[in-house]
């Protein structure tokens, strides 16, 4: 299991981007951050969940 956002998902095996795309995120619209370090986007790709990992998603909302 991996605590995404603060809550346990089925998550471990996947890439962070796949686990953008399954959250219904834009890749380029969040920073993600991995066991409290940022995940560059370059390395979302081959980024690979696993168990016990804590993910944390940021989304960039417009406003003002």
């Amino acid at each position: 299991m991996v605590k995404v956002n603060g809550e346990l998902s089925q998550a471990d095996g996947l890439s962070v981007s796949a686990l953008l795309e399954q959250l219904g995120y834009s890749q380029l619209r969040v920073a993600v951050e991995l066991n409290e370090q940022i995940v560059p986007r370059s390395q979302y790709d081959s980024t690979t969940l696993s168990d016990g990992d804590t993910v944390e998603v940021v989304r960039f909302v417009g406003g003002g």
